[in-house]
This record gives C-alpha cells, sequence and structure tokens, in this order.
C-alpha cells in the first residue's frame, strides 16, 4: 500500500487561463513525471493513467493535466499547434518548481502522439531542468526543429504494428544527439490496447526514469 502526501485535482494558472490537473505524490518520492497527452485526449486517459498509477507504484510522483481548456479543445487546429503545446508544458513545468511539495523533485516528462514533441520541444528549452523524457507512440518528428537541441536522456517506444510511427520515430531517433532508447513492443499496435502491451510500456517507462532521475537525485543535482 502507497502512502500519499498528496493525491487529489489541482488548478494551474497558465496566463489568463486555469488548467485542470491530477497531482499524486507517493511518499516518499523519488521525483515526478509530468504527462503531456495526445491529440483529442485529455488527462483523463486510460493509457496514461495505467502509467501513471504504475509509476506512483514505483514510487514517482504524477502530473497529468489538460494541455488545452475545454474551449480550447474544440477548435481542432489548437491539437496539432504543437508551440501552444510546448509554452503550456514549460509554464506547468514553472509552476511545479513553485509548489513547496514538488519544487524540490527531479522532472521527468513523458509524453504520447503529439505530447511527444512538446516534450521534446520542452526538455530542449528547458536543459539540464528536465532529467528524462519517455515517449509511447509518439510524434518525436514534429520536433524536428529543435531535435539535436535537445540534451535529455530519451526513450521512444513505439508498437510493432504502427509502422508508419516506426519510421518516424527512427528518423527523429537518427537526429537526436543524447543518450537515446528506441523499443519496439511486438504484437502492439498504435493505442497499446492488446493485452499486456501497455504494462511492458509502464515497465520501460519506470526503468528509465530509475536509471536518469534517481541516479542523477534531486533538482541541481547534476
Amino acid at each position: 500500500m502507497i502512502n500519499h502526501q498528496f493525491n487529489g485535482e489541482v488548478k494551474i494558472p497558465v496566463n489568463d487561463i486555469q488548467l485542470t490537473g491530477n497531482l499524486s505524490i507517493p511518499d516518499p518520492s523519488k521525483g515526478i513525471i509530468v504527462f503531456a497527452h495526445g491529440s483529442g485526449s485529455s488527462r483523463h486517459s486510460p493509457r496514461n493513467r495505467f502509467v501513471a498509477e504504475e509509476l506512483q507504484n514505483a514510487g514517482f510522483s504524477t502530473l497529468l493535466f489538460d494541455l488545452l481548456t475545454v474551449e480550447e479543445d474544440r477548435d481542432y487546429n489548437n491539437r496539432f499547434n504543437i508551440d501552444l503545446l510546448t509554452e503550456r508544458l514549460v509554464l506547468v513545468t514553472d509552476w511545479l518548481q513553485q509548489q513547496p511539495e514538488t519544487a524540490d523533485k527531479s522532472i521527468g516528462y513523458f509524453g504520447a502522439s503529439t505530447g511527444a514533441a512538446a516534450t521534446l520541444r520542452a526538455a530542449a528549452q528547458l536543459g539540464d531542468l528536465i532529467f528524462a523524457v519517455v515517449s509511447r507512440g509518439g510524434r518525436p518528428d514534429l520536433a524536428e526543429p529543435n531535435l539535436l537541441e535537445v540534451r535529455t536522456p530519451t526513450l521512444l517506444i513505439v508498437g510493432g504494428f504502427d509502422r508508419q510511427v516506426i519510421e518516424l520515430n527512427e528518423k527523429a531517433f537518427a537526429v537526436l544527439r543524447v543518450k537515446k532508447e528506441l523499443r519496439i513492443v511486438p504484437g502492439a499496435t498504435h493505442l497499446f490496447e492488446e493485452p499486456g502491451t501497455l504494462k511492458e510500456v509502464a515497465t520501460l517507462a519506470i526503468d528509465w526514469f530509475d536509471r536518469h532521475l534517481i541516479a542523477l537525485g534531486t533538482k541541481g543535482g547534476r
């Protein structure tokens, strides 16, 4: 059984709006993983919630939040506005650093689909503040202008049957100049709905974050 220092909904002020998130802080906590979901999804994504729970069980804090307000999400173009999604992720990361419960925790990103592009672009912008990035079925190719600027250890996870996205990940992987891995989950399609495949994603993510958040310590420990 996990003891929690905090587990509930939070309101995050971003410019002139508020974004809603679910913040979970196990006690003790190794670091905090911020989720950036894909287009058409939200903090309620059952796939990201499953991975978040697995991370919590492994001793990580998690923040799942909506990158767009309900009104903004009605505009389909906003879902693929990587500049906007990246700005939101950076501002939410800044908010985490100002909260007493999370200010001392090393930060990792977990991105899915278009959210993965936002995590890589935010990592490029924030540099040593971000300790690790994991992408699930992501579109790192959409971060192409900034891939050479990424200095954060990056794990790309793709389903074995998601052939088009595998190709896009392979191209992005070739550009990245950091500690990196590309892992293909056999038998998985884009949404990892097949039995056991999402569990494999969580296992790979936990291992990556354990290696790169814990070994490097808390914020500023590099």
